[in-house]
């Protein structure tokens, strides 16, 4: 059993990878939003799944006129983000404007207002494919290209099982000192520089020990290998996080979202419109929901108009996760995410001698969504939205 779950361990950890950027790519939109108007956009669930539905469409109608795949899988982006992109504007402009302008204070008011949205958007989509294909199951054509698959060296299983095994010592060190120091009530609760070196000493320490016991068992070949589609799913995640960032940190629009998000009233007297830094944001963050959707479709073929709920929920989780307003947090939060889904999924089975099987892995998001907000509502690397002063 134990050599089981070992070998398994490379190739659950890169699944849970490639899902965890799909998670990334999906809080980014939720991350922006909230970082501006402190407002959880639950609509940019079915965001995403417009991008992801009109990329179908632009697969299956322009597959026999673009031969190469690579250039019909750019134009589908192109489309699908542009399409999620006038989708996320349209719900600002229609739902979330006029609330402003009112000067509802009340948080649940735009809350429920999102949720509204996000019916209506499903039921929207549903219409439109019901009357224009009399079906709204959309099925991505599959290509040769995409589904060719690459063999990983056997040296990065090895490294994958290493890490995995100091981050799993880590943690557990890390909440036996956390437990010791609520229970000893000391009033240094956040551990020093110093502690955490002890504590990462500590886990190389555990993890060499246990390699060598188990060494016969670690350094067997895995026999990774990855998806051209999964490897496009993570170039394009990582495109899209950088660009992000080099665009908020280094342009003017980007110190103009900063300004509005620190304080709309005194970046409007310098000279900003806040209602169209407010648009941008919403375009921005549509057009990476509508790319998600369309990397979503590609990795998993089937979409529909009530696909996004499921994947918008954890991608929340993930901003939660990471820390709600942070663009990096986000990422991490994904990854993280994915990576714990995947391995709860997999092995609850074994544990379980199949009395829980891989559907409880949608479980294990709420259940850290809960956890997080319970003890580190901040996130991993903490909240960052703008601090009127």
């Amino acid at each position: 059993m134990f050599e089981v779950l070992i070998s398994l361990l490379p190739s659950v950890l890169l699944e849970g990878l490639i899902l965890g950027f799909v998670y990334a790519m999906i809080a980014l939109g939720y991350t922006m939003v909230y970082g501006v108007l402190e407002l959880i956009n639950f609509a940019h669930s079915e965001i995403f799944m417009s991008g992801a539905v009109a990329g179908a469409e632009t697969f299956i109608l322009l597959k026999g006129t673009i031969a190469n795949p690579y250039l019909l899988l750019l134009v589908a982006i192109i489309i699908g983000g542009a399409v999620a992109a006038f989708v996320s504007v349209s719900v600002e402009r229609l739902a979330y404007r006029p609330l402003r302008k009112r000067g509802t204070t009340n948080r649940l008011v735009p809350l429920i207002t999102a949720i509204g949205a996000s019916f209506f958007l499903q039921d929207l989509v549903r219409l439109i494919e019901g009357l224009w294909n009399n079906a709204f199951y959309r099925r991505y054509p599959t290509f040769d290209a995409f589904e060719r698959t690459y063999n990983l060296p056997v040296w990065l299983g090895d490294i994958v099982i290493i890490l995995s095994l100091f981050t799993f010592f880590f943690a557990i060190v890390y909440l036996i000192y956390w437990v010791g120091v609520r229970l000893a009530r000391a009033k240094q609760k956040r551990p020093t520089r110093n502690t955490l070196y002890a504590l990462s000493g500590l886990s190389i320490l555990f993890t060499v020990l246990f390699s060598l016991k188990y060494r016969e068992v670690l350094t067997t070949d895995m026999g990774l290998s990855i998806q051209m589609k999964s490897l496009l799913v993570i170039v394009v995640s990582l495109a899209m996080l950088f660009g992000l960032n080099w665009l908020v940190n280094k342009t003017k629009l980007g110190v103009a979202i900063r300004a509005v998000a620190q304080d709309a009233q005194t970046a409007s007297l310098m000279g900003i419109n806040p209602d169209v830094i407010i648009s941008r944001t919403f375009l921005i963050g549509g057009f990476l929901g509508g790319v998600a959707g369309v990397l979503f479709g590609l990795l998993y073929t089937l979409v529909h108009p009530y696909v996004g709920f499921i994947p918008g929920i954890k991608a929340f989780t993930a901003a939660v996760l990471g820390g709600i307003g942070n663009i990096t947090g986000a990422a991490v939060g994904g990854l993280v995410l994915g990576m714990l889904e995947m391995l709860g999924g997999t092995y609850l089975t074994f544990l379980t001698n199949g009395a829980m099987g891989t559907e409880y892995k949608d479980i294990l998001a709420f259940v850290i969504l809960i956890l997080i907000l319970l003890f580190r509502p901040q996130g991993i690397l903490g909240q960052q939205v703008g601090e009127k002063v």
